[in-house]
């Protein structure tokens, strides 16, 4: 499968039925021929505030429906519109005395069918206005514009007036407004899948339709700052040509559907920083709210914003597909504290020591290629390159008098923070745990022997393994215990016995190998600990 899908008719159904378990809406019954997603607890002495279309397009519009959006919304099938009677059932079903205003994007099928609706709801006795978005400023003037992801703006801007008390020509009058105000334009990598279908291969397009519709041009966009300048020329172009260069503007960026978190973070990055300083005032981002299914896509949205506008964008409501607006400001930042312990290598120096750190740090390095490969059995084939990262920067901070090598307290919390800093993952990140814990054995006065198993203990409190796991502590382990009964030499040993038998353990219970079959394993030492056994022999000569 390549959905998370049941049966392709059912999509829509199961859909509603999932947003109808944690939104306060009712939904229509399954086998009514219609799709009808209606508030809960609307006061139908208030103006309902109406919308749908094609289904798709999720949270819209189903997802708006809530107090101070949308009375009721009605679905069709994918990219379909819904039939007049089920435009009209809705309308039977919230509208009260106080009315109700049909809010329509501008595609044929949706005016066709929502307009038939709505004169024969007048003829029926109820009081109907309607208004027609049309925000999409990337066709020419000539081409109907289509409604985008500006629609949910009138959706909360008319809502926000119909919860507040207002009648029905004061909503859709503050409705028209925002619709004659409005400007949208997207650019999408690729076009929307539907359910039982294959994606249709197509270059990333400038004003690409929600419903696959042709943009108004191939583009080539390298980046996400490029794409961002893409949409916002032409769209700046239409919103200063309609409203002046000094206008302030609420701002949506609007997830077409299949944009990460993360690229949405970008691409809001990039909008923010992109429009003229000062003229976004508020924003809504980022936002899935006017979808095209799996579309790889975004649209900006930018709309007029006075003290007004501002109140109802930020008024609550209980529909759970708004995420809210913000204020816009620039990214506050402060400067961490810098660590407040001594200046690193100011603990005197032992050049004897240094020619052993330096010797270890070598052979790391040497042994770069060989612990690659041995990783690339078990991992992600990079223990050799971490290491040499580590060994590296170790190196550097020798040649910059940066470690005490005549304190070793002080030389091993510096390495400690060398590692943290500069070999990165999981095992630099390890090895300064350890290398920190035994400086402050080192500094109450332990013997080295008694306080690199000290450390040893804290990195494995921290990281989860033991000996005999097929990690590193393999031959760590050993290695401390004989260095505090014996020398560095009986310690190397011990370190090299340690090594090289983990071939012969045939399952890993920590790190990435843990995760691999046993047998993929057999005959294969552990890169972590066959690095420790190259440290010890380098530093034992």
């Amino acid at each position: 499968m390549e959905f998370f899908f049941n049966a392709a008719d059912d999509v829509v159904d199961d859909a509603l039925s999932g947003l109808a378990r944690i939104a306060p809406v009712r939904i229509s019954e399954r086998g009514s021929g219609m799709r009808l997603i209606v508030d809960r607890d609307f006061d139908r002495d208030r103006v309902a505030v109406i919308s749908g279309g094609g289904a798709g397009h999720e949270p819209s519009h189903a997802g708006l429906v809530g107090r101070g959006m949308l009375a009721a919304a009605i679905a069709g099938d994918l990219f379909t519109s819904p039939s007049v009677e089920a435009v009209l059932a809705a309308i039977r079903e919230v509208t009260g005395p106080a009315g109700c205003l049909l809010v329509i994007k501008n595609y044929t099928g949706d005016r066709l069918n929502f307009g038939l609706a709505a004169e024969r709801a007048t003829r029926e006795g109820y009081k109907v206005r309607t208004v027609i978005v049309a925000d999409d400023v990337s066709l020419p003037e000539d081409v109907g514009a289509r409604g985008l992801a500006g629609t949910v703006f009138v959706h909360k801007i008319a809502g926000h007036h119909a919860a507040a008390g207002a009648d029905l020509d004061a909503v859709a009058d503050a409705a028209e407004a925002t619709t004659r105000d409005l400007v949208s334009i997207g650019l999408s990598l690729s076009s929307a899948t539907l359910p039982g279908t294959a994606r249709e291969p197509r270059s990333p397009e400038l004003g690409l339709g929600i419903h696959n519709e042709p943009g108004v041009s191939e583009v080539a966009p390298e980046d996400a700052a490029e794409a961002v300048a893409m949409a916002l020329e032409p769209l700046l172009k239409a919103a200063d040509a309609r409203h002046g260069r000094d206008a302030r503007w609420a701002v949506l960026v609007n997830n077409l559907g299949g944009c990460s978190t993360q690229e949405m973070g970008v691409l809001t990055d990039q909008v923010l920083r992109q429009l003229p300083e000062g003229r976004a005032r508020i924003a809504v981002v980022p936002a899935a709210l006017m979808t095209s299914m799996n579309m790889h896509g975004f649209s900006i949205t930018l709309l007029p914003c006075d003290d007004a506008t501002e109140a109802a964008l930020a008024s609550d409501t209980a529909a759970v597909g708004w995420p809210g607006a913000a204020s816009v400001t620039e990214p506050a930042t402060f400067a961490p504290t810098p660590s407040a312990d001594k200046q690193p290598g100011g603990g005197g120096r032992d050049a004897r020591i240094g020619e052993q750190i330096r010797a270890a740090a070598d052979a790391l390095s040497a042994a770069r290629s060989e612990l690659d490969e041995l990783d690339a059995s078990a991992g992600d084939g990079d223990t050799g390159t971490a290491f040499d990262r580590g060994a590296t920067a170790i190196r550097r901070a020798l040649d910059d008098d940066r470690l005490s090598t005549g304190d070793p307290a002080r030389l091993a919390e510096e390495i400690g923070d060398v590692l943290a800093r500069d070999m990165g993952g999981s095992s630099g990140v390890l090895l300064s745990i350890l290398f920190t814990a035994t400086a402050a054995a080192l500094a109450d006065g332990r013997p080295l022997g008694e306080a690199l198993t000290a450390g040893i203990g804290r990195m494995q409190d921290y990281g989860g393994a033991r000996p005999g796991d097929r990690t590193m502590l393999d031959a760590l382990s050993p290695a401390a215990e004989a260095l505090t009964d014996g020398s560095l030499a009986a310690a190397a040993a011990a370190a090299r016995q340690g090594a090289d038998a983990t071939a012969d353990m045939g399952h890993a219970g920590a790190g990435r190998a843990a995760y691999v079959r046993d047998d993929a394993l057999a005959g294969i030492k552990d890169p972590g600990a066959e690095a420790v056994a190259r440290v010890f022999e380098a530093l034992a000569g």
